[in-house]
This record gives structure tokens, C-alpha cells and sequence, in this order.
């Protein structure tokens, strides 16, 4: 079977190689034997190939893996052969209360992931895929998707009439942007690209804003709502837009922080986000049952994601470079 492995991660990009290896053949108690078609990317798989996420040298990559179950291990009751599933992101973290801080049992990083095309996992590793999707599109599921789905709803408690605040037009944002639409909410998104944004409209969003030609845009946002301010916001960027997004929420508002795309360490209006008892929250993808829950969810809503490329498995070093760029809108996906 074909494999991408890491050789040395610290070497960036290079150091990814496609390897030919025997395919796992037992299939023990309570595992599923899984033929992968495809994976997704996400910020975190990029930053393990480029070293800024350290990890041990041959590792095979990517967190996403989608694919069909072609065996089933005695004890198995969640999934039969011809099944659809998707991988989870955290493959011990079954329900309940977050119970992991760190990556060291996340595939694609502390272990081995799903660029490769046949794994023998524990059943618990996965959920059903939504009927009628594609490889791709619940690949998307697994990161992304469910980032953006515990954001809004796990947390936030999102309901028809809110209204919603996305940063940027990534995996996560677009797919927040789709998940606030079927559910009845109202959506400002911003971008530093005109182009993007009007893509966003086309999705729905029904307010926009350039960051760049408008560096307050969390008062324009908030003006937008009659000068209350927004329910929910997204927060992707980290320290360098916090303080827009504390500007733009309205008080008693939820802002969900799910990536420091801007850095690690920066000022917050830390007195404004307590006169305004904003509830922020730190989180980072979510468990099997809240999984379960979103496909549930999306098999009532009426979108599939949106997927901007697809590479073939031996390109993952394109996809990636392509990733880096920033020309892409929602997912980009690697074919199995």
C-alpha cells in the first residue's frame, strides 16, 4: 500500500517521501480494517510537516482520514463492511469533558495518521460518514468541521436569530459560515481579500468586512448589529485580532478560541472583555460523541462542504505548499 512519511519533519517539506509498504492483514477484537480514499488538510497537519510542530522522524501525517470499512474484528458493533466512516481527532476522548492538553495521541502527530490507504483501528477511532458524501467532503469532517460545530453549538449554544462573527475564509470559518446558515443565524465574516468575500456571499453570509482596508472592523461588525454587538464569534487569528473580536462581540457574548494563526503571546483588552463579560473559551476539536452528534446534524442540513483542490497522495507536498499560500477557500483535500 502507499505511504507519506515524514523522514525528519525539522527538514520542513522535503523531508516528506512516498513509500511502498505491506498492508496490514489482522483485523483483532473490537478493530475495523478501513481502505482510506481520502484526507483533508488543516493547519495543524501543516505545521507538523514544517517542523514547527516537532514530532518522531518517520511519521506518516494527516489528521483527517476517510474511507470504507472492508472488516470487521469479533466485538465490533458501531460498524459493518460497506460502512462510510471518518476518522476522529481525538481518538480517546469518547464523551464528556475535555481530557487531553496535548497532540500526543493525535494522528498525524504524537502517532501515526492517515496518509497512508489501509489502517487497522479500534472502532472507536471513527464515526459513520453522512449518506450521500464523498471521500473528500468527510474528510472535512474531522478537524474542521467538528471544530466549528462545537464552537457554535457545543459551546456557544447557537440558535436560529443569533448573529455570528467568522475570521477569515479557511476550513473552519467557511464551515461555520455554512453550519450558522442552516440553522437559522446571521453571519458577518471578514477577509483580507475582496474576492473571497464575495464568495462568502454567495455562501450566505450576509455581512463583510476587509480587515485590511478596515483595521476597526470589530466596531464595524458591531455596528452592522445596531451597535449591540455580535453573539458569537470565531476566533481564529489569536492575539493580534482578540481585541477586534472583543470589540465586535456584544456583552455577555461567547467568543470560542480555536487557533493563533497571529502568534502565541500579545495584548487583550483583558478590561473590556470583563466589563463586558464576554464568555471566552479555549477549545480544540472535540470528542467521538459530539462527532456522532454533527454528522447526525448534518444529515438534517442541507450543505456539503466546500472543497477548493484536490491532490493526488504522492502531491501532499504541493497540497501543502498550495495550503501556505493562502489563495484557497474552505478545505483542500488529498485522493487516495
Amino acid at each position: 500500500m502507499k505511504v507519506m512519511r515524514l523522514k525528519d519533519n525539522s527538514e520542513g517539506l522535503a523531508s516528506l517521501y512516498c513509500a511502498d509498504e505491506a498492508e496490514p492483514t489482522v483485523v483483532g477484537n473490537d478493530e475495523i480494517k478501513v481502505r482510506i480514499h481520502a484526507s483533508s488538510l488543516n493547519y495543524h497537519d501543516y505545521s507538523v510537516a514544517t517542523g514547527a510542530i516537532p514530532t518522531e522522524g518517520d511519521r506518516i501525517p494527516m489528521s483527517d482520514g476517510a474511507g470504507v470499512v472492508v472488516e470487521v474484528g469479533e466485538g465490533v458493533t458501531q460498524f459493518a463492511p460497506g460502512d462510510h466512516v471518518v476518522s476522529t481527532f481525538f481518538p480517546d476522548w469518547l464523551s464528556g469533558a475535555p481530557t487531553v492538553g496535548d497532540f500526543s495521541r493525535t494522528p498525524g502527530d504524537g502517532i501515526d495518521g492517515y496518509a497512508r490507504e489501509v489502517v487497522v483501528k479500534p472502532q472507536q477511532w471513527f464515526t459513520k460518514a453522512p449518506s450521500g458524501w464523498s471521500h473528500e467532503e468527510a474528510a472535512t469532517i474531522t478537524t474542521a468541521g467538528l471544530t466549528a460545530w462545537r464552537a457554535l453549538v457545543v459551546e456557544g449554544g447557537l440558535k436560529a436569530g443569533d448573529t455570528v462573527l467568522l475570521l477569515g475564509t479557511g476550513g473552519v470559518s467557511i464551515y461555520a459560515l455554512q453550519i450558522a446558515k442552516a440553522m437559522g443565524a446571521k453571519v458577518a465574516i471578514t477577509s483580507s481579500s475582496d474576492d473571497k468575500l464575495e464568495k462568502a456571499k454567495a455562501l450566505g453570509a450576509d455581512f463583510t468586512v476587509n480587515y485590511k482596508t478596515d483595521e476597526k472592523w470589530g466596531k464595524t461588525v458591531a455596528k452592522w448589529t445596531g451597535g449591540t454587538g455580535v453573539d458569537h464569534v470565531v476566533e481564529v487569528g489569536g492575539p493580534a485580532t482578540l481585541g477586534q473580536s472583543i470589540h465586535a462581540c456584544r456583552v455577555g457574548g461567547s467568543i470560542v478560541l480555536i487557533g493563533v494563526l497571529t502568534g502565541i503571546k500579545g495584548d487583550i483588552p483583558t478590561a473590556t472583555l470583563m466589563r463586558k463579560q464576554i464568555r471566552l473559551t479555549g477549545i480544540i476539536v472535540g470528542s467521538n460523541k459530539e462527532q456522532w452528534d454533527f454528522v447526525s446534524a448534518l444529515e438534517c442540513m442541507n450543505f456539503k462542504p466546500v472543497v477548493d483542490t484536490t491532490f493526488a497522495l504522492e502531491r501532499l507536498s504541493d497540497a501543502f505548499a498550495f495550503e501556505a499560500s493562502g489563495k484557497h477557500f474552505g478545505k483542500i483535500c488529498v485522493s487516495l
